[in-house]
């Protein structure tokens, strides 16, 4: 049987000559050295030479808090600033304005080559469960472009807003995919650990914490995740966000928690557009970054990824939902700018993400769903630098999205004209 499409003549950091890709319902079938005029029938995409990759995953989203800029009554300038302004905006939300700023998020986000998406929904007794059943509906209305995983997040805390751990039980029940929780909201670390983790445990879910979301290296709740991780037999199925405080400490302090993160398997998830942002902002000199300390942990073989986090709100007045804009901010502000580190950034959108994700049954494989973005770029520098258009963007290899950029310099074309026009009447 022919396969439904063929992708020849692409390139791919991993592989040292063109390649050619063939998709049959939905998951790739072949993937050969590429061999001009060697297909005929069915649907021939001509790469030549253009960069494909696995479809890019967006790991760490706020879809129904997105684009609330322009009801915010006052800017945010802190950390404590952005969360009482976003309490303040979340009891004006309605299914309707949710679901609209999700939209337009998600359709950013699939244009811009992203297949899969795990995105937190606030869950506590304000909203109680109406941001859940949007996110579950364009689940299911977007499923063929884009699978999304669903966060039940207790942004305001468990302890601190009592039927809290009810809700959360009750979206597990109705389909979250995700326990959530945030280490900095609850006075007691200790009990909204242990609540999550027994929802993780009782529901078998795997577990995404906010956690250490500051600069002031005392805010070490990570060791008491790591602890229970290992406690639970959850290695491989923790992520942690944020993770900034780690970035405080002293070298070899440091270092020590990066190898325990990474000996309990768990995911970190920098998320550099808030972080950059809201950190650092006490420091009257020298002012940190703010950012967990991403090679250090790449170095003691912690499993590091990247999140767009917030799209123009009170936590990141930015935000496009491209990953590859979160990328390139990330390059460069980790210092990472190598041939081997444009590879890494790559990887944290794609095949580091679906570690971190549990998706299966993903990548540039055979066997795998046909899950791909070709590139208008021919390297993955210029891929990343220069956020390439998605030329072409597959999910189980039916087309989704298609962009295609065109510039006309019109000065240089008229003044070209003036040349010929001269040259004709000598």
């Amino acid at each position: 049987m022919e396969p439904d499409l063929i992708i020849q003549g692409f390139s791919n950091p991993h592989f040292s000559t063109f390649m050619d890709v063939g998709i049959q319902a939905g998951r790739i079938v072949f993937l050969s050295e590429h061999q001009p005029d060697s297909y005929s029938g069915g649907n021939i995409i001509e790469a030549h030479g253009r960069v494909l990759l696995p479809g890019f995953i967006e790991s760490h989203i706020h879809l129904d808090k997105a684009f609330l800029l322009n009801q915010m009554k006052d800017e945010a300038l802190t950390i404590q600033q952005a969360m009482a302004s976003t309490l303040e905006l979340k009891r004006t939300f309605t299914k309707e304005g949710i679901e609209t700023r999700s939209v337009q998020v998600i359709q950013q986000a699939i244009a811009h080559g992203v297949t899969h998406m795990r995105c937190h929904v606030e869950i506590d007794p304000i909203v109680n469960l109406i941001g859940l059943e949007v996110m579950l509906e364009l689940k299911e209305r977007y499923q063929d472009a884009l699978t999304l995983q669903i966060v039940a997040f207790p942004q305001e805390g468990i302890i601190k807003q009592p039927g809290t751990e009810e809700l959360l039980r009750t979206a597990l029940q109705h389909g979250a995919d995700v326990v959530g929780g945030i280490t900095y909201q609850d006075p007691d670390l200790e009990q909204h650990l242990s609540i999550v983790f027994n929802l993780a445990h009782t529901f078998n879910k795997p577990l995404d914490l906010h956690v250490d979301f500051s600069d002031d290296p005392q805010m070490l709740a990570i060791l008491t995740i790591i602890r229970m991780t290992h406690e639970y037999g959850m290695q491989g199925r923790v992520s942690v966000g944020h993770l900034t405080s780690l970035g405080s400490l002293p070298y070899e302090q440091a270092k020590e928690i990066c190898r325990s993160i990474a000996d309990a398997g768990i995911h970190v998830m920098c998320l550099p557009a808030t972080d950059l942002y809201l950190n650092g902002r006490g420091d009257d000199h020298r002012p940190r970054r703010g950012l967990t300390p991403v090679s250090l942990l790449l170095e003691q073989g912690a499993n590091v990824i990247f999140g767009s986090n917030n799209i123009q709100n009170p936590f990141t007045p930015f935000g496009t939902a491209d990953p590859l804009d979160t990328g390139l901010l990330l390059a460069q502000t980790a210092y990472m700018g190598s041939k081997q580190d444009v590879i890494t950034i790559a990887q944290m959108a794609t095949t580091r993400a679906a570690q971190a994700l549990l998706i299966d049954d993903y990548g540039l494989k055979v066997g795998a769903y046909a899950d791909l973005v070709l590139c208008d770029a021919f390297d993955l520098r210029s891929v990343v630098y220069e956020r390439a258009p998605r030329r072409y963007v597959w999910k189980k290899g039916k087309l989704v999205a298609s962009t295609v950029k065109q510039t006309t310099f019109y000065h240089e074309n008229a003044a070209l004209d003036e040349r010929k026009a001269g040259s004709r009447c000598i």
